[in-house]
């Protein structure tokens, strides 16, 4: 079931009686249209709106602006049992005094008119449910007697009981471990192919997002600001947030500028940028884009090195930086080139990004322009779902919101109103001193 989202905006009213204008913008215009039987991955930080794109998806939020579809059917005013949907939630929400397989059948006995099942269909589709997120030797436990995995299980199987046109999931892995997660995402791809589903997935963590999905959306501030597969979206990130949002260890940021057609980090040009304006830019470098050459062009100052047994992390510093440390992934081959406390790198062009240093969008360099068009062409000529943020970034409204917070609050007098209490209570203890 392809699934259609034009304009999609929700708004929250302000709770503050003083101030009614200041209203939540969730989602932002969003536009956006997943193909049948992919699974797409919301990503994003928290408070970024990719749960409640999720619920106005589902129908428990009704959307301020914009049109839902499924297929062609136009479902933004559809109550949620009428959209054909299964949701999976975070917490699970199985029913606690229900066996398993009472939990599965529960959407089924609530069906009615010409949709109603007889109990043997009921009870035939909720054991081949059952097999394929395989629970089926568990269906008279309780909730209770059940691992975290295993009720995520039994979560997704009662969602897909209903064969639902679409599945939503709303960060079903967060409350498992580390080990259990990485096993239970892997269920949900299989399961997710098995099915052919539709399926939208949400979550903050990119490294799920990433290893399950066919698409990813990244997401700020109710806004999209990159879509496309997701090694595509990695290598070819349209702004610095998505550059940072991705990758484990996290992309190195500097400070840099171009001038006369070469990119400086500090003192020291590391790249050449013919055909680039003069500009103040952000330079970002994946740890795995530095090459270890005695005649390298960007000079780190070593502070530790992370043998990882085929790979070796050094852990450097460099006064551009803005993040504390400047993490290099080299082969660990390469180990006996680190002498002394002073390394030297050149860069592989694919694993630099520039950005703007005002408006944060990517600066191409090189022949990044031409790879990037290049990608573009195929994706649009294979009909993959792709986009990058068109306009101003969230993050130049966010800072001019915080700044004209921050202003009139000086304006209102409360931090100089604080300021003159103290002042007066430092006054009024020296003229008690001198009584």
């Amino acid at each position: 079931m392809k699934v259609v989202l034009e304009h999609l905006t929700k708004i929250f009213p302000s709770r503050s009686k003083k101030d009614k204008g200041a209203e939540v913008v969730a989602v932002n215009d969003f536009n956006l249209e997943i193909p049948d039987g992919k699974l797409i991955g919301l990503l994003g930080p928290s408070g970024c709106g990719k749960s409640t794109t999720l619920f106005m998806i589902s129908g428990l939020q009704a959307p301020t602006g914009g049109r839902i579809y499924f297929g062609d059917d136009d479902v933004t005013s559809l109550a949620p049992e009428n959209r054909g949907i299964g949701l999976v939630f975070q917490n699970y929400a199985l029913y606690p005094h229900l066996t398993v397989q009472q939990n599965i059948l529960f959407p089924l006995q609530n069906l009615k008119g010409e949709n109603r099942l007889s109990k043997e269909e009921m009870l035939t589709r909720a054991n081949e449910v059952a097999k394929l997120v395989q629970i089926d030797e568990f269906m008279n436990r309780k909730p209770s007697e059940l691992s975290g995995g295993q009720q995520q299980r039994v979560a997704i199987a009662r969602a897909l009981v209903k064969m639902p046109r679409v599945l939503l999931l709303d960060e079903p892995l967060s409350n498992l471990d580390a080990r259990l997660r990485l096993q239970t995402r892997e269920e949900i791809r299989r399961i997710q192919r098995d099915t052919q589903i539709t399926t939208i997935f949400v979550t903050h963590d990119q490294e799920e997002a990433m290893s399950i999905s066919d698409y990813i959306v990244v997401m700020k501030l109710g806004v999209i600001m990159q879509t496309g597969k997701p090694q595509w979206v990695y290598d070819d990130p349209a702004n610095l947030f998505v550059a940072k949002f991705l990758g484990t260890p996290p992309i190195n940021v500097f400070e840099g500028r171009v001038e006369g057609g070469r990119l400086f980090i500090g003192e020291e040009c590391v790249f050449e940028a013919e055909g680039v304006e003069d500009q103040q830019v952000y330079v970002g470098i994946r740890p795995e884009g530095f090459i270890l050459e005695d005649s390298g062009k960007l000079t780190c100052k070593v502070s530790g090195i992370d043998v990882m047994g085929r790979d070796v992390s050094i852990v450097s510093t460099n006064q551009g930086s803005l993040n504390p440390v400047v993490r290099s992934i080299i082969s660990s081959d390469d180990l006996g080139k680190i002498n002394g406390d002073t390394v030297r790198f050149n860069l592989k062009e694919h694993k630099l990004f520039v950005f703007n240093k005002d408006t944060e969008e990517r600066v191409y360099i090189g022949g990044q322009k031409a790879v990037h068009d290049e990608a573009v062409a195929k994706m649009k000529a294979e009909g993959q779902i792709f986009a990058s943020h068109d306009g101003p970034l969230p993050k130049e409204a966010d800072d001019a919101a915080r700044a004209e917070n921050a202003a009139a609050n000086e304006k209102k007098g409360f931090f100089s109103r604080r300021k003159k209490r103290a002042s007066e209570g430092q006054n009024g203890g020296s003229a008690d001193s001198e009584a």
